[in-house]
This record gives structure tokens, sequence and C-alpha cells, in this order.
């Protein structure tokens, strides 16, 4: 079996999400089984080049892991023939002077979201990037979770029926660094850092409606600064200038109506981290990280509202639990596969700079309406 390498800058990975998800779950992951199987035999080993400001992390990272190629030049390790792809997991601030580059270089990009900070950014690395011929993608995790893969099988399977709402819940309590260290980053709590939970979360929201149930069409939204002043790292309090919750409406194509809650200011009292509830007029399913509920029509009770009497019927215990069937590789690992077949294959891949670009989009007309206290219609983006 012919086996061949291919060079990655990977810039980024000294943060939590680059390391755990991108390097070690995915780029090293695909190593340790043999490289990236194409459909004609052959296998892609990977070639990671760290890149990072900090020559004592990724000096670290290196001989963890047993790497050899680490650099503080950005502009030599995208010079380097040898790399065909540049991967960016920086904080979004960071994203287009680095990505614009790689570009410019003729490198094929990966990047995670949201890609830009600004739709306008965003457009003009999805125009530079087809004006130079490059194959380029942006993450789109969530839609290969266990749970929503579950999903998507009934939605294929027709389980539904006409498909009429969807409600999503997602989030938790992150602390405000106190008294108790908080679980994120302090920059996700200033918009000038590029912070703010809308442009975090509406970006997945964006691909996750349109992948498994139509393109968005208008939102109605209004985001909150719930928590004014938090904690940094280094224990001084600072002003959160960015959103910690953002409610959203999204109006789908085909008349479908998505409401999602995100928010860093909520105590979880549900069994996944997010979750969302599928209604149609054939049945019904709940679906989080992991997991997959559906009740049937056939099988939904039939509850009559009566407050002066205690509630005995045990809800829950009417859903049924899908079957895995399947065995579900790490989502980030099998996205990453997906664009190195791109790359050398030219296989298909939708999670494009444009697609990305309509993630932003949905954040700047989520923030834009939360401002204005109105319904936006999401207009088609022209490259």
């Amino acid at each position: 079996m012919a086996t061949r390498s291919l060079g990655v800058v990977m810039n980024g990975v000294t943060g939590r999400m680059g390391y755990r998800q991108h390097l070690v779950r995915s780029v090293l992951a695909i190593n340790d089984e043999g490289g990236v199987l194409l459909s004609n035999g052959e296998r892609i080993l990977l070639e990671p080049v760290l890149v990072g400001r900090s020559e004592s992390k990724l000096r670290d990272l290196c001989a963890r892991h047993n790497l050899k190629n680490w650099t503080t030049d950005l502009d030599g390790a995208i010079g380097d023939p040898d790399n065909a792809i540049y991967f960016d997991a920086q904080v979004t601030s960071a994203r287009v002077e680095a990505i614009t580059k790689a570009i410019a270089a003729g490198k094929h990009v990966y990047t995670e979201k949201p890609i830009t900070e600004t739709l306008d950014q965003a457009v003009t690395l999805a125009r530079l990037a087809r004006d130079f011929g490059v194959k380029n993608g942006a993450v789109a995790d969530k839609l290969f979770l266990p749970g929503l893969l579950k999903l998507r099988r009934l939605i294929d399977g027709g389980f539904f029926g006409r498909i009429l709402s969807v409600r999503g819940e997602f989030g938790y309590w992150v602390f405000e660094g106190d008294w108790q260290s908080a679980q994120r980053p302090s920059w996700n709590y200033r918009a000038e850092d590029g912070g703010g939970i809308a442009l975090d979360m509406f970006c997945h929201w964006s691909y996750v409606l349109e992948n498994l149930f139509g393109k968005v069409e208008a939102v109605t939204a209004r985001t909150v600064t719930h928590i004014p002043e938090r904690t940094d790292e280094s224990g001084r309090p600072y002003p959160a200038t960015a959103d910690d919750a953002a409610y959203g409406i999204f109006e789908l194509a085909g008349g479908v109506i998505a409401q999602i809650n995100s928010s860093w200011c909520v105590r979880v009292n549900r069994d996944e981290l997010v979750e969302f509830q599928v209604d149609g007029t054939h049945g019904s399913a709940v679906a989080g990280l992991r997991g997959c509920r559906i009740q049937h029509r056939s099988t939904t009770p039939k509850p009559v509202w009566n407050p002066d009497l205690p509630i005995t019927h045990a809800f829950r215990d009417d859903w049924q639990e899908i079957p895995d069937n399947d065995l579900f590789d790490n989502g980030f690992k099998t996205q990453w596969e997906l664009f190195i077949r791109h790359v050398v294959q030219d296989a298909p891949f939708p999670h494009t700079f444009l697609a990305a670009a309509r993630g932003v989009q949905l954040a700047e007309l989520g923030l834009r309406s939360s401002a204005e206290g109105r319904r936006i219609d999401v207009t088609e983006i022209d490259l």
C-alpha cells in the first residue's frame, strides 16, 4: 500500500482546542492509524509543523509527542514548499492576517470558526481563496457528533414526517473567576478581543440548521451581558464587554422555526450540555452530543392540563433511546480526514469559507437584531 506525507502548518496548537482536538485527537490519531485512507488505497500521513509565539511551549509539545518540527516564524513555515496545508486555531482576531498570507503562498487552508470577526473579512477571505484556487474549509464539528448523526439518520429515514420546529438549549455556568477559576479564557468575554457567545455559537447554529433542516432566512435575537464583571487568569477584575448569552429565533427555508438559547450563565438541568428537540407531524426527537431519544406519534401520550392535580405520568419514560448502530469516531478527526481527501483527491467538502461566512453573517445579524429590536432577513452572500 503506497504511503506519502503531507506537510501541515498548525498555528495555535498551544491553546486548549488546537492542542486537544486538532493536534492530539485528529492529526496524531490519524497518523497512529496509518494515515488518511484514499479511495485508491493510498494513505496520506500528516507532517505537522507547530507554529506559535512561545518557544518553550512549542518545544515541550514536540518533546511530549515525539515531533520534530516547530517554529515561531510563521512566514517561514508558510513559505516552505513542503507544507501544503495551513491550519489556524488562533484567537479569531489574529486569523485574517495569517490566512491571507497562507492563501497568497498557495496553501490550502483549514481553520477553526468563527473564520473572522466580521462578514466583510469572511467574504474577502472566501474571494481570495477562490481567486488563488486553493482548497478551503472551516470546522463544522457539531455535525459529526454521535447525537446529531443519529438525528441525521432519522431525518433521512423520514421519521419526523413534516418537521415543524427545533428547540435548542446550549450552555453551562462559566465561573466568574473570583472564588472559582473560570473554565473559559477571559478574552471570550471581551468584545474588543473577538469574544461573545453570539459570534462563537451562531456560527455553529448556522451550519447545524443549514445542513439538517434548511438555510436560515430570518433571525430575531436578543444578546445580553448578564455578568458585567469577571476575573481574568491573573486574578484581576475586568469589565465583561461581550455578550455571555444569546436568545435566538431562526426562520428556516421550508417553514421550520428554530429557537436556540445559548448561555454561559445557565446551570445545567438536562442530560447533555447541548440538546435539540425536533418536533414533526409523525414524531419527535431530542438529540444531544451523544444520545438521541425519540417518540413516535403512535406512542405519544395525551396530557390534559389540570393544575389542581399533581402530575403522576412519567413523560420521560415514553421516549425510546436510539441505538448507536455504528462506531462514531472523533468528529474533529473525521472532518480532518474529509478535508485531506478534498485537498488530495478533490473529494466533496461543503464546509467552505463561503459556508463559514454565512455563520459570521448570522452572528452579525443576530447582534444587529438585538441592538435594533427587530426581525432581520438573511440575504444571500454574493462572491
